[in-house]
C-alpha cells in the first residue's frame, strides 16, 4: 500500500509511524513544504490519558516524548493581585518543535519518506500515485476546500483576538491563567513552560480591545512590545518572543472553529486540524490529531477496504471529537464572555474557571484537590452568613434568604403539571405528592401552575385559586408543609392564554378538548398550532379583569399560607405571549418593541406585588429564549427583561426557555438552560434559578458555586424519587440533613450504603 500524507505536523507524522508500526511493508510519504526543523507554535499540552495512549501505540516514541516534557499538577490563576492554586491536574506540555523532530526521527527508523521543502501539491496529484491520500494538511486545509462539496465544513470563526507567543519566564509547576485590566479593557493570558528555559505565552482579548489597541495596524513587535507591557510583572523581566516571523504584520488572528460533515472523499481521509479543531484553552488539539492518527492507522489496516475503515473511522472518531469540542467550546465561549465573570469574588472566578468545560464537576474537583475544594465551599458558606464552626457542606445545603424567607438550602422542586384537580380544586393527590417532596429534603417547593380563573386552566385538570374551596384545599396542604418540614413552599400563579381549553398531558399534550372547550384569549389572534383554536385578541377591558383576577389569586395565596408566590410570565402563555414577537403583533402600546411588549406583564406583576406581603418574596418564570433566532426572544432581550421586572420588585428570577412557539429548535444537553440563568445573574446582577436537565447533586454544586445561579430547581428527578436531596446528599457525604425523624433508620442505612459505595470507588481507583 502506498500512503501519502500531505503536511508534516504531529498528525501526519504519528500517522505514518502508526500505519508503519502496522503494516511495516506500506510505503508511507510525509510531504510538508517547511524545513524539517521549522516550527510556527511554542509548546504544546496533553493529558495524563493520552500519554497512556500513545505509549500502548508506540512505547518507543512515547517513551523519547515522555523524556522531554515537563510535568504539572496546579492551575493557577492571577487576578487582581492575587495568585489561586489547585492541584490534581495531571498535565504535560512539550515544545512543538522538539515533538516534531521526535517523531521525525521515529518515522525514519521505520521507514517512512520524509520529503522536507516540497510545496504540497493539490490532492488530485497524488490520488493517481498514492492508495490512500491523508489530508493532515492543519487548520487551512487545501485539501478540506478542494472537497468542500463532499466535506461541507463549517468554519466558525470566533469572537475572541489572540497571539501566540513564548518566553523565557517559566511558570514552573502550574498551567497560569493570568488576567489584567488595561486602559482598554481586560487582557489574559495563558501560560504554560514546557521544556526547562521556555513556555508558551498566549495573549488574548476582546475584539473590542483589540480594536481600541490597534493591535491590527501595528507589526508583530510592537504588539508584543504592548503585550510586554501588559504582563510585565507576570515576565519577571524575561521578553515575549515570536516565531512567526513569516507573517507580516500583526500576529494576532481569531480562532476558526472547523467541523466537517463528512471526513473521506474516495482515496482522500482528512486528519487532526483539517477535519476539526478544539480551542486552545483546553489544550485538546494535539491529542484529537495524534489519537485519530491511532484509530485511522488500525481501521486501514483492519478493515477489508478503504471505503469500511474510511466509514468506520468517521462514526468512531466523530462522537469523540464532537464530545472534545463541546467541551472546547464551552471553555472558548467561557473566555469569549470572561467580562461578565471578573466582578466575581476571585475564589469564585477560579471554580468557574476550572469548571468552565462542563468537564470537571464539583466531586471531580473533590478528587483532584480536597483541601482547595473544601475551602472554596467553606469561603461559600461564609458568604451566606453561615457560623465559622459550622460543618463545610456542599452548596446545594448552604442556606439562602429572600427577603424574610429563610431557606434551609438551594435544592427546590420544580412545578410539574398533575392534571388531577377537580373544578380547579387540589386533592388528596396534591396533598401527598407537595407534602412527599416537602419531607424529601428540598429547601423550596413549588407548586404547579396553579390558575386564576377556569377560562386561564390549561386543561381542566389543573389546579386554580379563584374560588374559596380552592384556598381552603391549599391551606390544608400549606399547614401540612409548615406542620411536618422545615421546607417553604411557593405558589405558581399563571393565565394559559392561547395554550388553554387542552387534553391533560397524557391525553395529548396542548391538543384542543374534543369536547368542552372555552373560549381563550391571548395578546394577539394567533393560534398555538393548526390544530388549536384562534384566541381572541384580548381587550383592554379584559386586560384589566384578568390582572385583577391575578391579584385576587395573589391574595388568596397570602391566605392559604404560601410562602412566596410567583408570576409565570413564560412558556407561551398568556403573559408570555405578551412579552414574545412569535406571539404579539399587537400595533397598540402593547405591541412592537420589547418596551411596549413588557408594558402589560409589568403591570399584572406590580399590581400583585402591591397585594402580596412585602415581607414576602415574589418571583417571575421567564423563558429567556424563544430558540428561533432573532425573530424571537434572545438571551440578550432576558437580561433586559429580568431587569424590567426587577425594577418592579421581583426579588428573582426563574429562568427558563422556549415553549413559546412550534417552530421553536431548542438545543437540549445536561443543564442546558443554565446558561440564561449565568448571562441574567452576571450581567445584570440579578438573584436566579437555574433550570432543564439538572439531576445530580454534581450539577447543583458546580452551578452554585460557579455563580450560575443561586436556586437550582430540580424537576423529573423529583418525579422519580421525592427524596431525592437527601439521597443525593447522602452519595456526597453530606451528614448534616435532617430527615423526618420516623425515617432515620431509613437514614442510617442510606448513609452506610453510601460510604459502602465511596470505599468501593475508591479501592478500584487505587487497584
Amino acid at each position: 500500500m502506498r500512503v501519502a500524507c500531505l503536511g508534516g505536523g504531529p498528525a501526519g507524522l504519528y500517522f505514518a509511524i502508526s500505519m508503519k508500526l502496522r503494516d511495516p511493508s506500506a510505503d508511507v510519504t510525509v510531504i510538508e513544504r517547511n524545513r524539517a526543523d521549522d516550527t510556527f507554535g511554542w509548546g504544546v499540552v496533553l493529558s495524563d490519558e493520552t500519554l497512556q495512549n500513545l505509549a500502548a501505540n508506540d512505547p518507543e516514541s512515547a517513551k523519547a516524548i515522555g523524556e522531554n516534557f515537563a510535568y504539572w499538577d496546579d492551575i493557577a490563576l492571577h487576578y487582581r493581585g492575587e495568585e489561586h492554586v489547585s492541584s490534581g491536574h495531571g498535565f504535560c506540555g512539550i515544545g512543538r518543535k522538539k515533538l516534531l523532530l521526535l517523531l521525525q526521527d521515529r518515522a525514519r527508523a521505520l521507514g517512512v519518506e520524509l520529503r522536507f521543502e516540497t510545496e504540497v501539491q493539490s490532492a488530485e496529484e497524488y490520488r493517481r500515485d498514492f492508495d490512500v491520500v491523508v489530508a493532515s494538511d492543519g487548520l487551512n486545509s487545501r485539501t478540506r476546500m478542494l472537497y468542500a462539496d463532499t466535506f461541507k465544513p463549517e468554519v466558525d470563526q470566533r469572537l475572541c483576538q489572540f497571539t501566540w507567543l513564548g518566553t523565557h519566564q517559566t511558570f514552573a509547576d502550574a498551567f497560569t491563567f493570568i488576567f489584567e485590566e488595561t486602559e482598554h479593557g481586560w487582557v489574559w493570558a495563558h501560560a504554560y513552560q514546557f521544556d526547562d528555559d521556555t513556555a508558551t505565552f498566549i495573549v488574548e482579548c476582546a475584539q473590542e480591545t483589540f480594536d481600541k489597541f490597534g493591535f491590527a495596524e501595528m507589526s508583530q513587535q510592537e504588539s508584543i512590545a504592548i503585550c510586554e507591557r501588559i504582563f510585565a510583572k507576570h515576565l519577571g523581566g524575561h521578553a515575549l518572543m515570536t516565531n512567526a516571523g513569516h507573517i507580516r504584520g500583526s500576529a494576532w488572528i481569531r480562532f476558526p472553529r472547523v467541523l466537517c460533515e463528512t471526513w473521506h472523499h474516495e482515496n482522500v481521509v482528512l486528519l487532526g486540524d483539517a477535519s476539526a479543531t478544539a480551542h486552545f484553552s483546553i489544550g485538546s488539539g494535539t491529542k484529537l490529531a495524534l489519537e485519530s492518527a491511532i484509530a485511522l492507522a488500525d481501521l486501514i489496516h483492519t478493515e477489508p477496504d478503504l471505503d469500511a475503515a474510511f466509514t468506520r473511522y468517521q462514526e468512531d472518531r466523530r462522537l469523540e471529537v464532537l464530545r472534545l469540542q463541546s467541551a472546547a467550546r464551552n471553555s472558548m465561549e467561557w473566555f469569549e464572555q470572561v467580562e461578565r465573570y471578573l466582578g466575581l469574588d476571585p475564589v469564585q472566578l477560579n471554580y468557574s474557571m476550572l469548571t468552565r468545560s462542563q468537564r470537571i464537576s464539583h466531586e471531580n474537583l473533590r478528587e483532584r484537590d480536597p483541601n482547595w475544594l473544601e475551602s472554596a465551599e467553606r469561603w461559600f458558606m461564609d458568604r451566606s452568613g453561615m457560623p465559622a464552626d459550622a460543618p463545610v457542606r456542599a452548596p446545594m445545603f448552604v442556606p439562602f434568604r429572600l427577603r424574610e424567607m429563610a431557606l434551609k438550602n438551594r435544592v427546590v422542586v420544580s412545578p410539574m403539571a398533575q392534571y388531577l384537580a377537580k373544578d380547579g380544586c387540589p386533592n388528596d393527590w396534591h396533598l401527598t405528592h407537595y407534602g412527599e417532596r416537602a419531607k424529601g429534603g428540598a429547601g423550596l417547593v413549588f407548586t404547579e401552575m396553579t390558575c386564576v380563573s377556569p377560562e386561564g386552566r390549561i386543561t381542566p385538570g389543573c389546579p386554580g385559586l379563584y374560588a374559596p374551596e380552592h384556598e381552603a384545599a391549599w391551606r390544608r396542604l400549606t399547614d401540612f408543609v409548615h406542620g411536618f418540614t422545615d421546607a417553604k413552599i411557593c405558589c405558581q400563579i399563571g393565565h394559559s392564554g392561547r395554550k388553554g381549553s387542552t387534553n391533560i398531558g397524557w391525553e395529548g399534550m396542548d391538543a384542543p378538548l374534543a369536547a368542552g372547550n372555552w373560549e381563550i384569549v391571548s395578546a394577539s389572534a394567533l393560534p398555538w398550532s393548526d390544530q388549536n383554536a384562534v384566541p381572541r385578541e384580548i381587550t383592554r377591558a379584559q386586560m384589566d379583569a384578568i390582572r385583577d383576577q391575578f391579584v385576587a389569586s395573589a391574595e388568596m395565596a397570602e391566605r392559604a399560607g404560601f410562602d412566596m408566590i410567583e408570576l409565570h410570565a413564560a412558556h407561551g402563555y398568556l403573559i408570555s405571549s405578551f412579552i414574545s414577537p412569535v406571539s404579539n403583533i399587537r400595533s397598540d402600546e402593547y405591541g412592537g418593541s420589547l418596551e411596549n411588549r413588557l408594558r402589560y406583564p409589568l403591570e399584572v406583576f406590580a399590581a400583585m406585588r402591591a397585594a402580596w406581603p412585602q415581607h414576602k418574596p415574589m418571583s417571575v418564570r421567564i423563558s429567556a429564549n424563544d430558540w428561533v433566532g432573532e425573530a424571537g426572544v434572545t438571551p440578550q432581550d432576558a437580561v433586559e427583561i429580568a431587569r424590567a421586572f426587577t425594577r418592579a420588585g421581583a426579588d428573582l428570577i426563574d429562568v427558563s426557555a422556549g415553549q413559546t412557539t412550534t417552530e421553536a429548535q431548542p438545543v437540549y444537553g445536561r443543564m442546558f438552560q443554565t446558561p440564561f440563568s449565568d448571562r441574567i445573574r452576571n450581567d445584570a446582577g440579578i438573584k436566579t434559578m437555574a433550570v432543564g436537565n439538572i439531576y445530580e447533586a454534581d450539577h447543583a454544586n458546580s452551578i452554585l458555586m460557579a455563580g450560575r445561579a443561586d436556586l437550582v430547581a430540580v424537576g423529573r428527578p423529583h418525579l422519580a424519587d421525592p427524596y431525592w436531596s437527601l439521597r443525593e446528599g447522602a452519595g456526597i457525604g453530606d451528614r448534616q440533613a435532617c430527615w423526618p425523624r420516623p425515617y432515620e433508620a431509613g437514614r442510617d442505612q442510606a448513609w452506610r450504603l453510601a460510604d459502602r459505595a465511596a470505599e468501593a470507588a475508591a479501592q478500584e481507583l487505587r487497584v
